[in-house]
C-alpha cells in the first residue's frame, strides 16, 4: 500500500516538472512570458550626448574636506586636528626634548634637625666657631672641622650663615641662622639659661 502512494507522488511530481519545462520553453527569451518581440527600443533624448570633459576635471581636482575614519572600527569619530600656525609648529618642535633627560635636581643640604645659631671670632687663632643647636645639646664647631658623627663639615662661618660640606655627597650648601630657642620646650623642659640660675 505504502509503495503504491509513493508512486503516486512520483508520478505526479513528473507531471508537474515536465509541465514547467514546456511552459518555459514556450515563453522564450522574454520576461515573464512575454515575447520580447513585443518590446520596441526606444533610445534617451539627450541634446548634447558628447563627454563633458571640464565637468570631469574639476571633480578630479575637488578634495574631501570631510572627516577620515576607518569605517571598520567601532565608535565615534576622532576630533578633527586643529590647524597650527608656523610659529607654534616652531615653538613645539623646540619643546621636544631630544636626548637622555637630565637627572632631577637634589634637595637643599640640610641639617636637621640641627640648627646654626650663632658665631664667634676667636682672637688667638683668627678662626671663627659657630654654634649648632641639635635637641637640647650645644655644638661648637670650628671652621673646616666635623660634626653631627662626622656627616658634615663646617666650611665657612658668616654673620647671618654657614656653609656646610655633606661628607658622603660632597654637595655644598648654606644654612641660616636660626635665634636659639628661649621659650618653654615641648614636654616640660626648661631652656639651658634658666637650668643654670
Amino acid at each position: 500500500m505504502q509503495r503504491r502512494v509513493e508512486l503516486a507522488i512520483l508520478g505526479v511530481l513528473a507531471l508537474v516538472l515536465l509541465f514547467v519545462y514546456l511552459h518555459s520553453r514556450d515563453a522564450g527569451p522574454g520576461l515573464g512570458g512575454v515575447q520580447a518581440s513585443n518590446y520596441q527600443f526606444i533610445p534617451l533624448n539627450i541634446q548634447e550626448p558628447e563627454l563633458r570633459l571640464d565637468l570631469l576635471d574639476i571633480i578630479k581636482k575637488s578634495t574631501y574636506a570631510g572627516s577620515h575614519r576607518n569605517v571598520f572600527v567601532f565608535g565615534p569619530a576622532p576630533p578633527p586636528e586643529q590647524v597650527k600656525t608656523p610659529a607654534e609648529r616652531q615653538q613645539e618642535a623646540m619643546s621636544r626634548f631630544i636626548g637622555p633627560r637630565p637627572p632631577a635636581p637634589l634637595p637643599a643640604v640640610s641639617i636637621s634637625p640641627a640648627t646654626y645659631f650663632g658665631s664667634v671670632l676667636m682672637e688667638e687663632s683668627g678662626k671663627r666657631m659657630a654654634f649648632f643647636q641639635n635637641g637640647e645639646d650645644v655644638l661648637v664647631v670650628p671652621e673646616g672641622d666635623t660634626f653631627l658623627n662626622n656627616r658634615f663639615r663646617l666650611i665657612h662661618v658668616g654673620q647671618e650663615n654657614a656653609e656646610v660640606e655633606e661628607i658622603p655627597s660632597g654637595r655644598h650648601g648654606t644654612v641660616p641662622m636660626v635665634p636659639p630657642v628661649t621659650g618653654p620646650q615641648p614636654g616640660g623642659a626648661q631652656p639651658q639659661q634658666d637650668a643654670d640660675q
